[in-house]
């Protein structure tokens, strides 16, 4: 039996077959990133529930998106959703309890996302993604911090700027130009879904759609090829320039993004050869909490999303995932069945040390438990002896460099806990 389409089964490690590094252990050195480099930026965590009520995402996106869902009616007859998005759920809870939060809020999650929609290169029916938002921020410098927040993120994973560039935009500057052209303002964002494709389709298609809305594509490209920051993403350009990070920042009016609730500044992160989808976006959405909240809650907010999948495409195809090794500290040799007791009781100790320890569970030969040690790339042996005259003894072996002691089995646990502090071990880094 194999999995759904669109879903992904994590091993402990990459698995040599595949051509993208699916496993539990990437999963987790891109988790350990993301979370560092938010809390370095004084974000904290929060999370909710997987399964929404359906009228939070048609509240926010109509009716449309229910064939992206996966939805259905539960138990109780309630028309529920697995969120496909975590910024509604963030709404709902913000508006619910913002009044005991100080502002501006910081805050970022982990979900797991899951989209009915065909599956293709980048994109899968459930993918874990990074979500950072700032609540309660009007003021411009809000976006340069998360924009900063999701340069640094990626450089946290090995990425420079020859790798990826973060296409900056603004809302607001299209907002002035459809204005400006005297465009219908009932057909604004269908406006703006032509804009967000003109990439992705043919220019005769581009020029027909446009044309419908009273514009022609010249005009449109002439405020895309002219990269002319207004006011408010030249303060940000400057912002992020004192930074550090202007290497990683182009304008860019070509990108406007789809959804319909963003309000102003918009940006997106591609690799720099153009080889793989949008690796992360956001922008601001200072109606959001308004309109989920029914006019209850009216804060300002801005946000981004990055989805592990294109992530672990782009990372493996530049060979930036790290060699996992997940050693053992020490893998402990029971070749006296007599003395299993006073084995376990070592193992215990050195585990409640913070160490990584394995055993053979059930009596084997030394040679095969001793094969399992290096098997599972132990950095350290020890086995219990009898000695004639010092009693029971800890030998400790270092598989590496084949030196061995000798210890009683109190001083043992300590020169164990000293051993594996030093950098002895490769690790992800």
């Amino acid at each position: 039996m194999d999995r759904l389409p669109g879903f992904r089964d994590f091993y402990p490690e990459p698995l040599p077959s595949r051509e993208v590094g699916w496993s539990a252990d990437a999963r987790q050195y891109i988790f350990d990133k993301w979370r560092d480099t938010a809390r370095r930026y004084g974000f904290r965590e929060y999370d909710g529930p997987p399964l929404e009520p359906l009228e939070l995402y048609t509240t926010k996106s109509g009716a449309e998106i229910v064939g992206q869902l996966y939805n259905f009616k539960d138990k109780g007859e309630r028309d529920v959703s697995l969120r496909p998005e975590m910024t509604p759920t963030l709404a709902r809870m913000v508006a619910a309890h913002q009044r005991s939060y100080k502002k501006p809020m910081k805050w970022f999650a982990l979900p797991q996302l899951f989209r009915y929609e065909r599956q293709q290169k980048g994109r899968l029916r459930e993918h874990f993604q990074l979500n950072a938002d700032i609540i309660g921020e009007s003021d411009t410098a809000a976006d340069a911090e998360l924009i900063a927040l999701l340069i640094d993120t990626l450089r946290s994973l090995g990425l420079t700027e020859a790798d990826f560039v973060l296409r900056l935009s603004s809302r607001n500057a299209w907002r002035d130009f459809f204005a400006s052209h005297k465009g219908d303002p009932a057909r604004e964002y269908e406006f703006y879904q032509v804009v967000d494709k003109l990439e992705r389709e043919e220019p005769g298609v581009n020029e027909q759609k446009l044309q419908t809305l009273g514009f022609s594509l010249v005009e449109v490209m002439s405020i895309i090829e002219s990269g002319k920051p207004t006011q408010e993403l030249e303060t940000i350009l400057e912002s992020l320039s004192a930074r550090g990070l202007g290497d990683y920042v182009r304008v860019d009016y070509g990108v406007i993004r789809g959804l319909a609730y963003y309000t102003g500044v918009v940006f997106e992160a591609f690799d720099r050869k153009g080889e793989f989808r949008a690796i992360a976006g956001g922008g601001r959405y200072d109606n959001l909490i308004k309109l989920i909240s029914g006019g209850k809650a009216d804060l300002p907010a801005l946000g981004f999303g990055m989805g592990d999948v294109v992530l672990l495409e782009l990372l493996t195809a530049r060979k930036l995932l790290p060699a996992f090794n997940n050693a053992l500290d020490v893998f402990f040799l029971v070749e006296d069945e007599s003395l299993r007791s006073d084995s376990l009781n070592l193992v215990q100790a050195l585990r409640a040390a913070s160490l990584c320890v394995d055993f053979s569970l059930t009596p084997a030969k030394p040679d095969k438990q001793f094969k399992r040690a290096q098997e599972l790339n132990a950095c350290y042996t020890i086995k219990i002896e009898r000695d004639p005259t010092e009693g029971l003894v800890a030998r400790i072996r270092n598989l590496k460099s084949r030196e061995e002691s000798a210890a009683s089995l109190h001083e043992a646990s300590h020169q164990m806990v000293s051993l594996c502090r030093k950098p002895h071990r490769l690790e992800p880094i």
